[in-house]
């Protein structure tokens, strides 16, 4: 059996120029039982109309059904907005300061072992602090610290010669 027509109106439906009546002749064929094999991939096209059912139309007691989810809702007591103080609002940002002053100090207590040109700072008991690890040391130290003070009285005295050095 030639099937020309239901091809030609299958390439003008394609092309969206077909009228009512012939998608109405498209449905009809393509809901019979005896289908040719090239056309089969349309027929779902054409039938998913049949599978769905013809009462779409709202019930009698819809309106009442909504009228009543209205009416529970305006019925409950509504809520009241929480109030939230300074503080509370600014606890993150607290604790968030707190965190970043307790990695800061955590590092830099971390940093000092690991630095070679630390100075050891000890207590030798009379308020003096002792630089380097020798106590034999201490004797020294007030002449080389003289030496420096005499260094520092040179300058100040002529501070023209070194400006123009």
């Amino acid at each position: 059996m030639d099937y020309k027509y239901i091809k030609q109106l299958l390439e003008r439906y394609w092309n969206c120029e077909t009228s009512l009546e012939e998608e109405d002749i498209l449905r009809t064929f393509f809901s019979q039982e005896d289908i040719p094999s090239e056309l089969e991939s349309y027929k779902a096209l054409f039938t998913y109309e049949l599978g769905e059912s013809k009462n779409e139309a709202l019930g009698d007691d819809f309106d009442q059904k909504m009228m009543d989810i209205i009416e529970g809702e305006e019925s409950q007591k509504p809520e009241k907005a929480k109030v939230i103080s300074l503080t509370e609002r600014l606890k993150p940002l607290f604790k968030a300061a707190a965190m970043v002053a307790i990695f800061l100090t955590l590092g830099n207590a971390a940093q000092v072992p690991f630095q070679k040109d630390a100075e050891y700072v000890g207590n030798t008991g009379n308020g003096q602090s002792v630089h380097g690890v020798s106590v034999a040391a201490i004797a020294d130290s007030v002449s080389v610290d003289s030496m420096q003070q005499s260094n520092i009285n040179q300058v100040a005295a002529d501070p023209a010669s070194n400006i123009l050095k």
